[in-house]
């Protein structure tokens, strides 16, 4: 907050006095924190350091030994500068052997040639000290402002670091324990200049301290975390005085030293403090707002699925999303690119508990938060199967029922061998499909019932392959560039939306594997397609929405899937053969068609699959 010698020269009431600057080039750039006039040798006893001395030089040391020892003791309690009034004791210049001492201490020393008033110095500098003061005082409530909103807000990251930069005029940078950038913002410079090498970069930044600053580097950096729990670090790069755009400097520069030598620009020394207090402020801010989210996703899970969900919908560039990846240690560019789902075959979590007293759901009455508890396990199982298959991936939620995972294989001959070994890592994972925390909460949360009610599962033992039957993992055609990695993750979404109907327990669906299903999952945003589907079974859905209780659409659908076997499907239906054989007349009636015909009921069946297409998120 405190002005320079540098800028100090520059003021008007300095510059009347016809500076010249002797010695010392090097410490322009000291801070000038207060305004003395000394006329007597032994000032420095006076002194605390950061003082500009001004003296005229009349009780100075007449001896050469003397004027040493004073620049000695000036230079030891560290003032920023000596100015000396010529006329009184020196006539034309100061004494070389001052000037040769002043130089080899690095203390800035300037003859004044013309008379000054040195009341009118000190007013200038003084005036400057407090109005510098009052503007740190007011960029300081700002921050606390600024940080206090987006705390009450719950503000994410990359709100937090934008602000941070835009505060600051610095780059900012957010990264976890291992080194991998969270979020940044390049404060207008070059992102790819500030990331690249960036882990490599960051282990060498060492601060002394939890909020210190870093000379050798140029990095402030402060640890975020909270209670006890770190989890990251956040750094602001504070230029060297090279590149800083100095405030109150106006005219020209002061006259170089006699010699004639451009002094080379002095490091910028400790940023200012309120700098210090952003990265703190900033910090607090990212702590508190996960301590708030602790139950959410974890923060470079919530990093993933935006680089995830950016791909499927377009909302940033893709060489943003690869630059973002690439720091998060995830490298996207010039890989082969598979995209994969993993979901559970029913979206009901009822279904997963219905007849098990005691459990959460039992009854039909799940538990408020089964399904958002169940979609993050199953991210936990499929990170977790991504780094025991040794696999490099973008994984993370993809909507309220499945997870995505972009895998980054280094050629398109990795692919099968690579899914399948997440595949079985997968398996591996949950075999017994129990949450980590020892409740029930089975991955395999549709394994189907019999009519009679009973479980599929026989006797109290199940394997492996049984634990899994209610998982679909579905993965899409590879790809050479990220551009066209949304169609492979698209391909896997629809993949794992056609299988749901499919019972087989393969380790892998791909599109050849569903068959008719996923021919119509890809084609279910075709108008054609939809109009078949109002064509076949319209008037039997305005019928279903008048009757909401009797829904003879779900009566249509067990008869047609169960090869139209009348007693297997009253069965699959939980009704009796009489009543289940006149809901079938009636179907019969309301859209005109003869249930008896294989080529009515084929049409019929392709309508049922293209609806459940259409009609799926």
């Amino acid at each position: 907050m405190f002005p320079t010698v540098r800028e100090v020269l520059a003021l008007d009431p300095v510059r009347r006095g016809a500076p010249r600057l002797v010695a010392g080039a090097a410490g322009l750039d000291r801070p000038v924190r207060w305004v003395h006039v000394a006329e007597v040798p032994d000032i420095a006893t006076l002194l605390g350091g950061g003082e500009l001395v001004l003296t005229t030089g009349i009780g100075l040391p007449a001896d050469d030994a003397g004027l040493r020892a004073f620049i000695g003791d000036l230079a030891d309690v560290g003032v920023s500068g000596l100015l000396v009034e010529l006329g009184r004791r020196y006539a034309s210049e100061v004494p070389r052997v001052m000037a040769a001492a002043a130089e080899r201490r690095g203390l800035p020393l300037v003859e004044l040639r013309r008379d000054t008033p040195f009341v009118r110095i000190t007013e200038a500098v003084h005036a400057l000290i407090v109005d510098a003061q009052l503007t740190e005082l007011r960029a300081t409530e700002e921050i606390h402002q600024r940080f206090t909103d987006l705390s009450v807000e719950g503000a994410g990251p990359a709100e937090v670091i934008r602000q941070a930069a835009e505060l600051s005029g610095c780059p900012v940078v957010l990264e976890n324990l291992s080194r991998q950038v969270l979020a940044y913002d390049p404060a207008g410079e070059s992102a790819e200049l500030l990331l690249d090498g960036w882990e490599q970069h960051s282990r060498r930044i060492r601060p002394a301290g939890r909020t210190a600053y870093d000379s050798d580097s140029g990095w402030l950096v402060t640890t975020v975390g909270a209670r006890g729990q770190d989890w990251g670090r956040l750094l602001l790069r504070w230029p060297a005085a090279g590149e800083l755009a100095r405030p109150g400097r106006t005219g020209p520069d002061p006259e170089p030293d006699p010699a004639g030598d451009d002094a080379a620009p002095a490091p910028a020394g400790d940023p200012p403090t309120r700098l210090t207090i952003l990265v703190e402020r900033a910090a607090s801010t990212l702590a508190l707002v996960r301590l708030i989210r602790r139950d959410a996703e974890g923060l470079e899970r919530q990093i993933h699925r935006t680089l995830l969900t950016a791909l499927l919908d377009h909302s940033r560039p893709v060489d943003e999303v690869a630059l973002r990846s690439r720091a998060l240690g995830v490298v996207l560019e010039r890989r082969h690119l598979v995209g994969v789902v993993v979901r559970y075959r029913t979206d009901d979590q009822a279904a997963e508990h219905a007849g098990d007293p005691g459990e959460p759901g039992a009854f039909g009455d799940p538990a408020p938060d089964a399904g958002p508890a169940r979609l993050r396990d199953l991210a936990e199982a499929v990170g977790q199967a991504v780094q025991e298959a040794k696999l490099t991936a973008l994984t993370s939620a993809v909507d309220d029922h499945a997870v995505g995972a972009l895998l980054a294989l280094p050629d398109a001959a990795a692919e099968e061998r690579a899914l399948a070994a997440f595949a079985a890592a997968l398996r591996r994972s949950r075999p017994d499909g129990r949450h980590p925390d020892g409740a029930a909460r089975p991955l395999d949360a549709a394994v189907p019932r019999q009519p009679d009610g009973g479980s599929s599962r026989s006797g109290g033992g199940r394997s492996a392959a049984a634990g899994s039957a209610g998982l679909i993992v579905a993965a899409g055609s590879g790809v050479g560039s990220l551009r066209e990695a949304r169609r492979s993750l698209t391909e896997a979404r629809q993949i794992a939306e056609a299988a749901r109907r499919d019972r087989r327990d393969l380790p892998i669906f791909r599109l050849p594997h569903v068959g008719l299903a996923g021919l119509l999952h890809l084609l279910r945003d075709e108008p054609r397609l939809q109009t078949f589907v109002e064509r076949e079974l319209g008037a039997l859905l305005a019928y279903d929405a008048r009757h909401p209780r009797e829904q003879l659409l779900g009566t249509l659908r067990a008869y047609l899937e169960q090869g139209r076997n009348k007693s297997a499907a009253a069965a699959a239906a939980h009704l009796s053969r009489p009543a289940f054989y006149e809901r079938l007349a009636r179907i019969g009636r309301i859209i005109d068609v003869d249930l008896d015909s294989v080529d009515a009921c084929l049409s019929l069946h392709v309508a049922l699959l293209a609806l459940d297409a259409i009609r799926t998120p």
